[in-house]
């Protein structure tokens, strides 16, 4: 190994212990026989039957995966559409519109929002937060479509139209099918960023709405106990998850810019 090379492994042995020994910490302190971080007790499920039995909690668990749920829902829909859009029609402006809501701050995004609902005397609350939610997540599904389409045949819708099919017939027969996986995976993109936004939802969830981030934030501000460790450890599995089932689904629209 060259020390050029060797260099190179050291920092890149950096970056990701400084990226994940974090969440290794979450993890073995949601074990800890003691409310205290400061130091190791000893092993413990404890924290994990406090939680199940925190009704705040679970509540907030519940809030969060429905709006997660509704948010995948429509955002596929219209990113989906989108996508098909970008892809068919080389529109300057339609990309900018679509994409827009990513390359923005999510605090910019938040507040333009709150400001929006307030101008519509809309009482914030759950639904806000799903609509905000969709409105973020619409881009992200528009990507990884639009990339899934980008290698697909084009040959095969042509011969459908040879064959006698109308636009919304090879639609529906050839290109749905074929861009499924990226679907998919948008979805299961849309409902983890849904799940673990808290910036949009903090501008817009009011008062009385709470989500799984917004709660872990109203108890972190007080200490950061091994019950906010234990959701934690579960959320980040969860998201996790969602992600290789993505990648596994669709990897190359995953890996697309």
């Amino acid at each position: 190994m060259t020390k050029q090379n060797k260099w190179l492994w050291l920092a890149a042995l950096f970056t990701y212990a400084f990226l994940y020994l974090p969440l290794i910490i979450v993890v073995m302190y949601s074990f800890n026989d003691s409310r205290l971080n400061a130091e190791w007790v000893g092993f413990t499920f404890k924290w994990y039957h406090i939680l199940f039995n925190d009704e705040q909690m679970l509540v907030a668990a519940r809030n969060s995966l429905l709006i997660g749920v509704v948010t995948s829902f429509f955002s596929t829909i219209f990113g989906t559409l989108a996508g098909v859009a970008m892809y068919k029609y080389k529109l300057r402006l339609l990309p900018v519109l679509v994409l827009t809501p990513i390359a923005i701050p999510e605090i910019l995004m938040g507040v333009s929002l709150l400001m929006f609902f307030v101008m519509l005397n809309m009482t914030l609350g759950l639904f806000s937060v799903a609509l905000a939610h969709i409105a973020f997540c619409i881009g992200f599904v528009a990507i990884v479509v639009r990339s899934r389409l980008q290698g697909m045949d084009e040959s095969l819708l042509e011969a459908a139209r040879d064959l006698g099919a109308t636009p919304i017939q090879a639609f529906r027969l050839i290109t749905m099918p074929l861009i499924m996986p990226g679907i998919i995976a948008g979805a299961l993109m849309a409902f983890t960023l849904s799940i673990d936004d808290f910036v949009i939802t903090f501008f817009t969830a009011g008062a009385g709405a709470s989500t799984l981030p917004l709660q872990i934030y109203s108890m972190i501000r007080i200490a950061v106990t091994p019950e906010v460790n234990a959701i934690s450890t579960l959320l980040m599995l969860l998201t996790l998850a969602l992600i290789l089932i993505a990648s596994k689904v669709a990897p190359s629209a995953l890996r697309a810019k």
